[in-house]
């Protein structure tokens, strides 16, 4: 059984995920790291907005940063995101199929 703290730790961590900004940032950056600007693409939002998603999911550890010149790189920290996201689908996927069954009878 986990700890209090530990718990508090893992919360947070799922929270930095939990906006559709950020799990499309952590998707994006699975086997490669990428620039500032091709985050930004990926948006029509405003660049802070960006940043201050960037900054949750830095903060968080699930992602980190280095300045290459004038550009900031990011990666992903935490290669088994993907296994949380497999996890994630397999879970829709059931929900769906379930719903369905309810559907044909």
């Amino acid at each position: 059984m986990i700890t209090f703290c530990e718990a508090e730790l893992k919360v947070k961590i799922i929270k930095a995920m939990a906006h559709p900004v950020r799990l499309m940032v952590i998707e994006f950056l699975q086997g490669r790291e990428c620039s500032f600007s091709e985050i930004f693409k990926l948006f029509q939002l405003d660049k802070s907005t960006i940043s201050k998603h960037l900054l949750v999911l830095k903060e968080s550890g699930v992602i980190s940063a280095r300045k290459t010149g004038r550009m900031m790189i990011y990666k992903l920290e935490v290669p088994c995101a993907a296994d949380f996201f497999r996890c994630a689908n397999s879970i829709i996927k059931d929900r769906v199929n379930k719903q369905l069954q309810c559907l044909c009878r």
